[in-house]
């Protein structure tokens, strides 16, 4: 068996998926002006996304297992702090860590990192959230200000 040096960074990624509602509109801004920058984002009536979710944790492999962290075990969290709090939902309205955020991608990608990164173990880091709002539209966020 292999043993792994210990400098040796892998990066784990695990991918789910969640489908929510929302509303892109600046109460500031008059209707037109949301309609113009926005344009059917800004539908009085919502629109949805079949969002894919990446995380990508980084760590040193446990010499025990080889595992970064157990991909089952992400997934489970994943699911549990993110997921379940998103899929089916309207992020503007009935999401707990976005009240009073704007529902852009970028913010739910930030919003993500926040609810996950206080469940990681130690031995483990969070490196990416990537999150795919369309086929054509994915914003990544790697933490920080």
């Amino acid at each position: 068996m292999q043993k792994f040096i210990k400098e040796q960074m892998i990066y784990l990624t695990r991918v789910e998926h969640f489908n929510a509602a929302h509303k892109l509109y600046n109460p500031q801004w008059s209707k037109e002006q949301n309609h113009e920058v926005f344009g059917k984002c800004a539908n009085d009536n919502w629109h949805g996304h079949n969002y894919e979710l990446h995380v990508t944790v980084k760590g040193v492999p446990d010499p025990e297992t080889g595992f970064v962290f157990n991909a089952k075990t992400l997934g489970v969290l994943i699911n549990d702090v993110v997921v379940e709090k998103l899929d089916h939902k309207n992020l503007n309205l009935d999401v707990d860590f976005m009240k009073d955020k704007f529902t852009s991608a970028e913010n739910v990608a930030i919003a993500i990192w926040e609810q996950l990164e206080k469940h990681l173990p130690g031995t483990v880091q969070l490196h990416c959230i990537k999150l795919h709002e369309t086929s054509k539209i994915y914003v990544e966020y790697y933490g920080g200000k």
